[in-house]
């Protein structure tokens, strides 16, 4: 089936080359971290190329060409949503000219479902960067405007604070990723259990 959510979650990679698993929990949180977030590892966008190579990661029969055309309203779009998301977090509503931006990729024709097996083809067979956008526009739109703003959270590490949607049945994820954050915090805590023991010995 085309059209299908796309799953969330990407690598990033640490100044000194490190990398690691960040499921934000929203695929416009993810679009959004490919460089326009506090937090966020560098510009991961850096070239028509690039947003083709990430949109294609996603979305299934995008189209090759045209990329380069569609680097800079992906850009205008990613940092909308980066404003939005850091507003929604304080419990703030952001800049209208953000939100218009948001509003109005989400009016554009996004990527339509379409089921497989048939024996006609409805519509083109691949998809424009531009339907990208948009569906990522409009989970945005699902995102700010729904419920999920009041699950936005940020990790608890001290050294982080990355932004993430908190998907958890109970609410109560803590960390931006345990691979990274939640382990270094166990490390921290288990040291530092280990060290007042010493002492009262």
């Amino acid at each position: 089936m085309r059209g299908r959510a796309p799953s969330t979650g990407q690598w990033l990679e640490e100044a000194d080359g490190r990398r690691w698993w960040f499921d934000s929990g929203s695929l416009a949180l993810d679009f959004a971290f490919t460089g326009a977030m506090r937090g966020a590892p560098g510009e991961r966008l850096p070239s028509g190329e690039a947003l083709g190579a990430w949109l294609a990661e996603r979305f299934d029969a995008l189209d090759e060409g045209g990329r380069e055309a569609d680097l800079a309203d992906a850009l205008m779009l990613r940092d909308a949503i980066a404003r939005l998301a850091e507003a929604a977090e304080q419990g703030g509503s952001g800049e209208p000219g953000d939100v218009d931006v948001l509003n109005l990729f989400a009016a554009m024709p996004d990527i339509p479902p379409m089921l497989s097996g048939g024996s006609r083809r409805a519509g083109r067979a691949t998809a424009a960067a531009r339907q990208a956008l948009s569906t990522i526009a409009r989970e945005g739109v699902e995102l700010l405007g729904g419920s999920g703003a009041g699950r936005l959270r940020r990790c608890d590490a001290e050294d982080c604070r990355m932004l993430y949607l908190d998907t958890s049945r109970a609410g109560t994820r803590r960390w931006c990723s345990m691979q990274r954050c939640g382990n270094r915090a166990k490390v921290r805590a288990h040291r530092s259990r280990s060290a007042a023991r010493a002492a009262g010995r």
